[in-house]
């Protein structure tokens, strides 16, 4: 398997080093964040591959990042996810039976498995908190080694998805793209361009030096896949936020985008999994995983 993958360094104490690596299925970006000093890490959005014509899970992607982990020295401490995704299955199960790691989630992901849970008409079926070793609040704090993150809640895209800021670097998951392409949509159940635009100005308020990593990129216009970007590059060109954009004319533009947009073509699969940290639904009386799709609901 061959990804894209980019180092971007520490440049000083509590500043992280970060390793991003692209999935090109989905356009996801998973991370591996680290404290160079005690060579501790967290795994952020890890993929769980999967085939939506045959329904086969893997985890060809989630080996290539423990490996690259393994290659550079690194002891993971945390495993850890934004939110429940929409468009790809989390790795996050699988990683911590590996690594020994405990994994984390927001703690409204407990709505929102209370949603689904309606969506998909499986009362109790989905409970994070047995899922998850962690359910980080606003304003949570905790280590990677010697670094310190605090948690934000940074609704919009979903009404759980959490920010991790580490010193000169925010993982920013589905709130902003790359510049050239602008944000993330807010239509999901639970979403809200309102919420989208509070949780953008709170990110776009940290130093204009701090280093933001988004969730997913496009490779918009045929370039190549593009992460990284600081808050003073956001602020001059994001494509949705710069010059004197208001409140009422980014989500003008943003909900009209929205209405245009299809679903993710892994949604209904993913969200099934993701609310059980990337497990699937339990097996039947033949042993066999079964997903249960929704029809005519969206």
């Amino acid at each position: 398997m061959t990804s894209i993958i980019r180092k971007s360094p520490s440049i000083g104490p509590q500043s992280p080093d970060v390793w991003g690596i692209y999935e090109a299925d989905t356009g996801s970006v998973q991370y591996i964040v680290a404290d160079p000093k005690t060579k501790k890490a967290a795994l952020i959005d890890v993929v769980q591959n999967f085939d939506p014509r045959s329904a086969k899970c893997s985890y060809e992607s989630a080996d290539e990042v423990l490996q690259l982990a393994k290659d550079n020295d690194l002891s993971i401490q945390w495993v850890l996810d934004t939110h429940p995704h929409a468009d790809h299955l989390m790795a996050s199960a699988y990683l911590k039976e590996k690594t020994g790691a405990p994994n984390a989630i927001g703690e409204k992901a407990c709505e929102i498995a209370k949603l689904w849970s309606d969506y998909y008409n499986v009362p109790g079926l989905f409970d994070p908190t047995k899922d998850f070793d962690h359910l980080f609040k606003e304003g949570d704090k905790f280590k990677i080694g010697e670094l310190e993150v605090d948690v934000w809640l940074s609704p919009g895209h979903t009404l759980g998805s959490i920010t991790y800021v580490i010193g000169d670097a925010a993982f920013v998951h589905d709130t902003f793209m790359y510049p050239d392409s602008g944000t993330s949509r807010a239509d999901f159940p639970g979403g809200s361009s309102k919420d989208l635009w509070d949780s953008l100005q709170r990110i776009l308020s940290l130093p204009d030096e701090t280093r933001l990593f988004v969730g997913h990129d496009y490779g918009k216009g045929g370039r190549e896949a593009q992460w990284e970007a600081t808050v003073a590059q956001h602020k001059q060109s994001n494509v949705h936020l710069s010059g004197d954009v208001s409140e009422q004319q980014y989500r003008s533009v943003r909900d009209e985008r929205d209405a245009t947009l299809a679903l993710p073509d892994r949604m209904l699969h993913a969200l099934q999994v993701n609310l059980r940290a990337g497990q699937l639904p339990p097996a039947e009386n033949d042993g066999e995983h079964y997903f249960k799709i929704p029809a005519n609901k969206f």
